[in-house]
């Protein structure tokens, strides 16, 4: 008889999580452990990875790239009036002649989808060429957070002026946007998983429509002599010299620069696509010419949509309507939709492009979510919980929600910042290829790519002069990811670092061979490399500790390659100078990687490790931010502190002696 009323439970049963337990474990759920506490390696693909082919994946691209086909025109109108046809050729050229041949090279030297930055990363190395990327990141997170607020507001500029809209909505694009922002921070902090097979419906059924609005405006545009005579009257009455005309429509290029965005994403995804049977990591063929296919496919079906629809919306669409609070506004090619084809197709088209926008707003945060993690964790720039996704979903909404209020949902407004982070991306690559051809003494390439980068240098600048709303606000996120990431970097100082230790058999044997039961280490400095160096530190280790046979002790040395480096993989070799056995390893500081090297001594071996220092000389604040910038500085008591984070167990941590 019990007085139980249902059987005892199983004590092996975990119990489940009840209240701010089960909210933090939902909102890390997925964050990898922290390479400071664990070794081992990382980054290792997802094994249920399917890659699809390259035009499946160019429709991925295509919900960002495609998709400013919703407010390019207007834009393009409103900024060069009966210019913006001629501007639209200018930015068409660059397309075509300036970035597809960037970005191809780009896919072939970085197939991996880290991108232009990748390269600049591997051509700038050190402490230099990281705060480079933190910059770059800073300018591709306006890049990506304006396509989310910008791809919001006109998404609700649509939603608005349908005539089917209820009235009650109209006059409130801040608050749709904000909805809109805020239902994709929802669907990402549910779950995303990304599809391919949406983005393709998508943008089929989105170019399908254009094609369609585009085709009939043109005809009607052809039909309509007196329209196109009239345009053509306002050219030439206004801009009669055609050299100034072309001039004019250079200056005016950069407010044009929306319509490059895509070649970034189109190599960030290159992951995705494909490739032949053949392929390996290191010589990915198939995957690059699938990139290939994807970037001339995508420019080329932009250009002619960016030609057509220009031409089609400034002969047809009276300059009144381009401006703020006009029918036009941000629609250009809806407007069209709803005059020519009727209010239901009109209605169509309006669903098809709020789809696609609030979609490519999706892209933008993938990409977002898999750009911040490529880097800053690798460099040791980031707290713990930005490798999971939903803490970094809920800091990008929060960034979204501002820029909308600051820019109350205004998409002319937003035009500047996307711009400029996009050209300074495009720029970057530009530089980053021009850099690489020089390096293999490619005299034509270098020459071509200089151009190109010297044509989108002064595109950024002058955006930037223009619309100076895009450098603020990258200043901004510069200065939070900087800020962020040197205090993170401060704070994961006493982390080991190693991705994984091997040591050669010369290493092994040393170890091996003392058969006293306590294996000995004297840390020296390899810039000290002489007999009587490796004397005196042998005759002070055994004066000031009881070392036992001095013959037993082993010399560890560090030898520091890059301090800007976080995570590295630790080589041991074993070496032999003037009879002393050395144990010498390359490492991004000496401290976390004399301690990764004594517990993997410790494991190995099943002996627990003892570590001889000498005291250094040299103020303690100095020596900490040596330590922090260099990777060397005051040793024994860092080594000592890696060690009691990285081993709580007192009885199994290695021994560290000063003297």
């Amino acid at each position: 008889m019990t007085s139980l009323s249902r059987p005892p439970a199983d004590p092996g049963t975990p119990l489940k999580p009840k209240g701010t337990m089960a909210f933090r474990l939902w909102l890390m759920e997925g964050m990898p452990e922290s390479s400071g506490k664990h070794q081992g390696p990382h980054g290792r693909p997802d094994a249920e990875h399917k890659p699809h082919t390259w035009w499946r994946v160019m429709c991925l691209t295509g919900l960002d790239y495609f998709s400013t086909l919703g407010y390019q025109p207007a834009i393009a109108a409103l900024a060069a009036g009966v210019l913006a046809p001629l501007a639209t050729i200018v930015l068409v050229i660059v397309t075509l002649f300036g970035a597809l041949p960037v970005y191809k090279r780009v896919a072939r030297e970085s197939p991996h989808g880290a991108g232009s930055i990748a390269m600049l990363e591997r051509l700038l190395p050190r402490w230099w060429g990281k705060l480079f990327v933190l910059a770059l990141l800073g300018f591709a997170a306006t890049d990506f957070m304006i396509t989310i607020t910008l791809s919001a507001a006109d998404a609700s500029a649509h939603v608005i002026e349908n005539p089917f809209a209820p009235a009650f909505l109209h006059g409130q694009n801040i608050v749709i946007t904000l909805v809109l922002v805020a239902a994709l921070a929802a669907v990402f902090l549910r779950g995303f998983k990304e599809a391919i097979g949406i983005a393709v419906v998508l943008v089929a059924v989105f170019l399908s429509l254009n094609l369609v609005v585009i085709a009939v405006a043109l005809v009607k545009a052809l039909g309509s002599p007196l329209l196109t005579a009239d345009w053509w009257t306002a050219l030439t009455t206004q801009h009669g010299n055609p050299v100034m005309v072309v001039a004019i429509a250079l200056l005016v290029f950069p407010r044009l620069a929306l319509g490059l965005s895509g070649f970034e994403t189109g190599v960030a995804v290159m992951p995705q696509i494909k490739g032949r049977p053949g392929d390996t990591e290191d010589k990915p063929t198939g995957r690059i010419a699938g990139a290939h296919k994807l970037l001339t496919t995508a420019a080329v079906i932009m250009s002619t949509f960016l030609i057509t629809s220009s031409l089609a919306t400034t002969i047809l669409i009276p300059a009144a309507e381009f401006q703020p609070g006009g029918a036009a506004n941000g629609r250009a090619l809806a407007y069209l939709a709803h005059q020519l084809l009727g209010q239901g197709f009109g209605t169509v088209y309006d669903l098809s492009t709020i789809a696609i926008l609030w979609f490519a707003g999706a892209s933008a945060m993938a990409g977002l979510l898999n750009l911040v993690p490529r880097y800053l964790p690798r460099f040791g720039m980031a707290p713990e919980w930005a490798g999971a996704v939903r803490p970094l979903v809920l800091v990008f909404g929060v960034i979204a929600v501002v820029i909308t209020l600051a820019f109350k949902a205004s998409v002319d407004a937003q035009g500047g910042a996307y711009a400029t982070g996009v050209l300074v991306l495009i720029t970057s690559a530009a530089i980053a290829v021009t850099l690489s051809a020089k390096r293999k003494k490619q005299k034509a390439q270098t020459i071509g790519f200089g151009a190109v980068s010297v044509a989108f240098i002064y595109t950024t600048v002058a955006n930037s002069i223009e619309r100076p709303d895009g450098l603020k606000i990258a200043a901004l996120f510069i200065a939070g990811i900087v800020g962020v990431s040197l205090l993170s970097r401060m704070r994961r100082a006493f982390e080991l670092r190693a991705t994984y230790i091997r040591m050669d058999e010369a290493a092994m044997k040393y170890v091996a061979a003392v058969d006293e039961g306590t294996i000995r280490f004297i840390s020296h400095d390899p810039k000290t490399r002489d007999a009587a160096a490796y004397r005196r530190k042998l005759s002070h280790a055994a004066t000031v500790n009881e070392i036992g046979d001095p013959q037993d002790a082993l010399f560890l040395e560090v030898i520091v390659d890059d301090s800007s480096d976080f995570e590295t993989a630790l080589e041991v070799r074993g070496i032999e100078l003037y009879g002393f056995k050395i144990l010498e390893v390359h490492g991004s500081t000496v401290p976390n990687t004399v301690a990764a090297v004594l517990l993997h001594v410790r494991d190995a071996t099943g002996v627990i490790p003892h570590i001889y220092f000498r005291w250094n000389e040299g103020n303690p604040i100095a020596n900490l931010l040596k330590f922090l910038f260099f990777g060397e500085g005051e040793i024994a008591p860092v080594t000592r502190e890696v060690l009691r984070e990285a081993e709580p167990d007192l009885t199994q941590r290695p021994w560290v002696h000063v003297g």
